[in-house]
């Protein structure tokens, strides 16, 4: 692709070589004009946004590339759950979208089919773009797509419950938390949380607990690492504050129990994206009546070790089958152009979080006092399968739900040694088998 000429924003030089194609052939290339404006369309996949507003603004974005390049873009979206079936589906037939907008660690599952977005990621950011979502990219050293946001979580809690108990001051270590858990569990309003086999709630909750106290499930080398006093200290917490603080039904919950859960007012404080308040702020119906303005948002309590949380990153990746490679990549450029990126974070109004730190110091954060907590949410950001890579084998121990059972079957009654134990042979037997 030619380099933008100086001085010329990219958006400048595509409707110049547009004008050029429609009017002189553009001899400049061989008399056919750039693929990208040959191109006609282009498919792009990602998950159906919870701020529907985020979707609008995407597809007015795509509508504002179709007349600049004549590229129409299919905008297509479907339930986050469903993306890797329809990701599977494409690979394997070498048909589907050009773009898939991939979560979590996703690009990694799919390198093979995947372009080489190292270039492109580069000059939009590299080392700049945090490092949770850099690792959610790069596969060997090969950026396979190009990060675009995060999603983070906080405790959502009840102002007005908190003040009723008597929780003063706002917990910032898991024994406060524990100390304010048993005077809402006395209250009748305990802390809601899952353990159940669930995409969100339970591993953002169980991981950061974990990695706390200090404990991980591998070392540096991949080489498994579990067995150690700093996870049973995690885990003799967990079962502590399970039965002190929590509604005890958690171990069956899904990801929709919680939100269910709190605005039935049967719980506190939970674990949650800023769903829940967002729901009370713009859709009040849905909502007790006022309950927007007694939610206030916290980050996860510190252990020993440090406070630590899980942020969902999303990925635009080009697949190797796409006809319409160039014109692709040229449709992420433009998303993450800076209008077009703060516009998209803005619109989210702290639900979805930028790429960098730079974002920590938005004024955006100040619009809104009840999800300013999320302003440094990726400060702390950890991926899945620390101390080692963020591979295939950490997704595998992911979707085993390893981790969230340590912690399950710790309130079910086992005992930490067993649970240790157990938890050490099934991780071996991802990591460490032939």
């Amino acid at each position: 692709m030619m380099k933008t000429p100086y001085r010329m924003s990219r958006r400048s030089f595509i409707k110049g070589m547009m004008a050029l194609a429609a009017s002189a052939e553009l001899s400049l290339f061989g008399g056919k004009p750039p693929a990208f404006a040959q191109a006609r369309s282009l498919h792009l996949l990602a998950w159906s946004h919870f701020i529907k507003e985020a979707d609008k603004l995407t597809r007015k974005q795509l509508d504002e590339f179709e007349k600049m390049t004549g590229v129409k873009v299919n905008f297509e979206t479907i339930n986050a759950n469903d993306i890797p079936a329809r990701a599977t589906a494409a690979v394997e037939g070498g048909t589907g979208p050009d773009i898939f907008q991939l979560q979590w660690n996703q690009p990694h599952l799919y390198a093979a089919a995947l372009e080489d977005h190292t270039k492109l990621a580069e000059e939009l950011g590299g080392d700049k773009v945090y490092s949770y979502q850099r690792e959610a990219a790069i596969v060997k050293g090969v950026y396979r797509g190009v990060p675009y946001y995060g999603i983070g979580n906080a405790v959502a809690y009840r102002k007005d419950i908190f003040e009723k108990v008597g929780v003063k001051k706002l917990p910032e270590t898991w024994d406060e938390y524990l100390e304010a858990g048993k005077k809402l569990k006395q209250f009748g309003m305990p802390v809601g949380q899952t353990l159940g086999h669930t995409f969100g709630d339970a591993p953002t909750f169980c991981y950061p607990l974990l990695w706390s106290f200090g404990g991980k499930e591998v070392d540096e080398n991949q080489k498994v690492a579990i067995n150690s006093k700093e996870t049973a200290n995690a885990i003799d917490f967990l079962r502590e504050f399970w039965f002190a603080a929590c509604d005890e039904s958690g171990t069956s919950w899904d990801d929709s129990s919680n939100n269910r859960a709190f605005f039935a007012e049967t719980i506190a404080a939970t674990l949650n994206g800023a769903s829940i308040y967002f729901v009370a702020r713009y859709n009040p119906e849905k909502a007790p009546p006022g309950m927007a303005d007694k939610i206030g948002h916290f980050l996860l309590p510190k252990g020993p070790a440090g406070r630590f949380h899980t942020i969902l990153p999303f990925t635009n990746c080009v697949t190797k089958y796409s006809k319409n490679k160039e014109p692709a990549m040229e449709l992420i450029r433009f998303l993450m152009e800076e209008k077009n990126y703060a516009d998209y974070i803005h619109v989210q109004k702290g639900y979805g979080l930028g790429r960098t730190p730079d974002w920590e110091n938005d004024p955006m954060w100040d619009e809104d006092p009840a999800v300013e907590p999320y302003r440094y949410n990726a400060k702390y950001a950890r991926n899945f399968g620390y101390a080692g890579p963020y591979d295939r084998k950490a997704s595998e121990v992911q979707a085993k739900y390893i981790i969230i059972d340590i912690f399950a079957k710790a309130v079910k009654g086992e005992s930490t040694k067993s649970i240790i134990a157990w938890a050490e042979k099934e991780l071996k037997n991802v990591y460490e088998r032939a």
